[in-house]
């Protein structure tokens, strides 16, 4: 066979596997790229001049692949571009250093690393559509529930009201009764129990009066954390805190802020394990100051990511907790024209981050 028969061969070989790949990654599942990446890999390998003795391997953010190992004194490489950025490479290597790659070998290999690298910006494309859409749906249903718990609560304020006026005055009629006196205390206990569950309500559905003012988020957290010294001792938890700043100035509910500073870090308390640390960070970019809240617990399931600030929603036993306390912060948060979101970690545990705009 003349060099000119050799050579229009190798050229079809490999527009042949050009457009296989081309193929396969119009036709990828972005749920199977570990599958992906093999087929691209095996039709990659019958690509080469001499593909019995080459193999290829794929690095992605996502998986990876090789036909089998990696000989890395006689092999070329590509980068794989993702938003202008290196995401991965492809490597082709021969298991002896006999072989010579051809020169049109290169330009093959970085073709397909660009097909590669497009295919995973349309997949990272797509997943951040996907979880906008989910944010929005998320918060169309707590804007829903926002005034369904609004108007219940305003229900509710009014019968309770009376409850607790009229057993109060019964009780005073009837000290001398020890024993109707007794469950009149009942009654009274219970009542100001369901009137701090509808306060909780009314904080979710941003119905409380606020006092806005000038606000240093610094001395509010470690007021908490001493408060909640006790608390970590008792559960056997440690915690670290990372302020590099002294003044973290926004505008805020003093109260309200607290809040929010409270019920994370005791939820993160909770979900902790003996001797887990829960890591209290804030910090501030040009616009917003940022708190966050980690701990190394189990995590939250994609159940629980989806609805984790809905009221009356609780991974926690029966007793242990009504439900209220997140949806209050995500109320709260809400208020002040802010951002909350949980999300796991990468090894353990669960983050929520809180954004709030600067004075």
């Amino acid at each position: 066979m003349s060099k000119t028969e050799e050579a229009l061969k190798e050229r079809i070989k490999e527009l042949t596997c050009l457009y296989e790949i081309s193929s396969i990654i119009v036709n990828a599942d972005f749920e199977e790229m570990e599958g992906t990446l093999r087929a691209i890999a095996l039709s990659l390998k019958k690509g080469f001049q001499f593909p019995e003795t080459t193999e290829i391997a794929i690095e992605t953010p996502i998986n990876s692949y090789e036909t089998g190992a990696i000989n890395k004194s006689n092999y070329l490489t590509s980068d794989i571009i993702i938003f202008n950025k290196v995401g991965g490479c492809i490597i082709a290597s021969h298991n002896d250093v006999k072989p010579k790659f051809l020169k049109e070998e290169q330009p093959l290999l970085d073709n397909v690393a660009m097909k590669l690298g497009n295919l995973l910006e349309r997949i990272e494309i797509q997943k951040n559509e996907t979880s906008l859409k989910r944010q929005m749906e998320r918060a169309d249903r707590l804007g829903i529930l926002g005034e369904l718990t609004a108007g219940i609560a305003h229900e509710l304020n009014t019968p309770l009201a009376n409850i607790l006026g009229f057993a109060e005055l019964l009780r005073d009629d009837l000290k001398e009764n020890k024993r109707v006196s007794e469950d009149l205390d009942k009654i009274i206990h219970n009542a100001i129990f369901s009137r701090e569950v509808v306060k909780k309500l009314m904080f979710f559905a941003c119905e409380m009066p606020q006092k806005m003012q000038q606000v240093n988020i610094v001395p509010s957290i470690k007021n908490a954390i001493a408060l909640l010294d006790a608390s970590f001792k008792k559960a056997e938890v440690k915690y670290i805190v990372k302020i590099e700043d002294e003044e973290l100035l926004l505008r805020a509910d003093n109260i309200q802020l607290t809040q929010i500073i409270f019920n994370l870090i005791i939820n993160a308390i909770y979900f902790s394990p003996k001797n887990g640390l829960v890591t209290i960070e804030a910090f501030q970019t040009r616009k917003h100051i940022i708190l966050k809240i980690s701990d190394e617990g189990t995590g939250l399931t994609e159940e629980s990511l989806d609805k984790v600030f809905q009221p009356f929603f609780t991974t926690k036993p029966t007793g242990d907790g009504s439900g209220l306390g997140l949806s209050v912060v995500h109320g709260i948060v809400a208020s002040h024209n802010g951002t909350i979101v949980a999300e796991n970690n990468t090894k353990k545990g669960a983050t929520f981050t809180v954004k709030l705009l600067k004075s």
